[in-house]
């Protein structure tokens, strides 16, 4: 990819300065009474004139421009442009009078301004100032018409390419860090979910083995199949939708063994589930929540707990009716909530809206992520 646009580069720029030197041979003075010296005045002055322009474009990107002015050696960089302009007016000229010497050209010029058919080429050369000491001695001071404009247009383009891409470059180097970061930090961020989670399910298996349940060991094996989730398929950035609601489903029978018959629980699953991609983790602290605070061994609470999904969003609903913390699961570390809060405005930004309430004696949770 990188050769092909240097390549693409290189084309480029072959392809203007081609432009720019064909230039004089589509203004170049015409008709056949123009002496062929005028021509070739004309020719030289402009080439010697391009040669020097190109050479500066390059010297001011490659040399002046990063060694002075981006290490904000201003004084320096105006001096070496001056030092150019002066070079250039004077260089490319003498250069040019060893192709065309200036006595030969005022000679073929005199001749030119003889020819009465070409009376109106004569007007606007009559127009132009004259010094005293003729043709030659004009020829040394004046050379190709515009050339300084022309200078300073090629100084102002090779500037502003120069700071544009230096721009870019700067800008493409801080999203790169930007982006290190956001994945540095969301890698530790996924990193605590993993202890959280692990922290308070062995609380419910460690309650279940106190009591010598029957239910510990199938327990386990619950746990087994979540803890090789969560250590396999949960390192990508993205997951089958299918996957997180099987685990959640696992999550929530491995609840159930604990549970009495004052605790209804409802997880319901619809819509395009087989076909999405989420981030993983996003909805186990809110389950975990719901459980944290809407189990009682006193008296009624439900919990319910719905995942819908349609082509283009993945929405979460969760309630839970709110009781006293005297199921034993302890969340010591803070971690879950803001955690998940934190990824979200991390993976999904302003992709995303989550609504946190009380109604009631009612804890709600409504989660919408748009994931295409």
């Amino acid at each position: 990819m990188k050769k092909h646009k240097k390549l693409l580069t290189v084309v480029i720029h072959t392809a203007v300065w081609g432009c720019f030197f064909l230039l004089p041979f589509i203004f170049r003075p015409q008709g056949r009474e123009v002496p062929i010296n005028i021509s070739n005045r004309f020719i030289a002055i402009f080439t010697t004139n391009g040669v020097f322009l190109i050479a500066f474009y390059y010297f001011n990107t490659l040399v002046l421009l990063p060694k002075l002015l981006f290490k904000k050696k201003w004084l320096w960089y105006a001096a070496s442009i001056v030092a150019c302009l002066v070079v250039f007016m004077y260089v490319p000229r003498e250069i040019a009078n060893q192709f065309v010497p200036p006595e030969d050209f005022s000679q073929k010029m005199e001749a030119f301004k003889q020819k009465e058919q070409l009376a109106d080429s004569l007007k606007q050369w009559k127009m132009r100032p004259r010094s005293s000491g003729g043709m030659r001695s004009s020829s040394r001071f004046i050379f190709f018409p515009g050339s300084n404009a022309i200078f300073f247009l090629v100084f102002l383009i090779s500037t502003c390419i120069s700071v544009i891409q230096q721009w870019l470059k700067s800008e493409e180097t801080k999203k790169e860090v930007e982006t290190e970061k956001l994945n540095t930090e969301l890698s530790f961020l996924k990193s605590q979910v993993n202890p959280h989670f692990f922290f308070n399910t062995l609380n419910n298996i460690y309650s279940l083995a106190v009591v010598g349940s029957d239910k510990t060991a199938p327990a386990i094996m619950k746990l087994s199949a979540i803890m090789r989730y969560i250590l396999t398929d949960t390192q990508s950035d993205t997951v089958p939708l299918e996957n997180e609601v099987n685990f959640i489903n696992n999550f929530i029978d491995l609840q159930r063994v604990r549970l009495t018959d004052k605790v209804v629980v409802a997880f319901i699953t619809e819509g395009t589930i087989a076909n999405q991609q989420i981030a993983p983790l996003l909805f186990i602290p809110f389950v975990e929540n719901a459980f944290k605070y809407g189990v009682s061994t006193k008296e009624h609470s439900t919990i319910s707990i719905t995942i819908n999904a349609t082509d283009n969003a993945v929405h979460l609903y969760t309630t839970n009716t709110i009781v006293k913390a005297d199921n034993g699961i302890l969340d010591t570390t803070g971690i879950g909530i803001n955690n998940v809060k934190r990824r979200l405005d991390l993976l999904y930004p302003n992709k995303h809206n989550l609504v946190i309430s009380n109604e009631g004696n009612q804890f709600l949770v409504t989660l919408d992520i748009t994931i295409k």
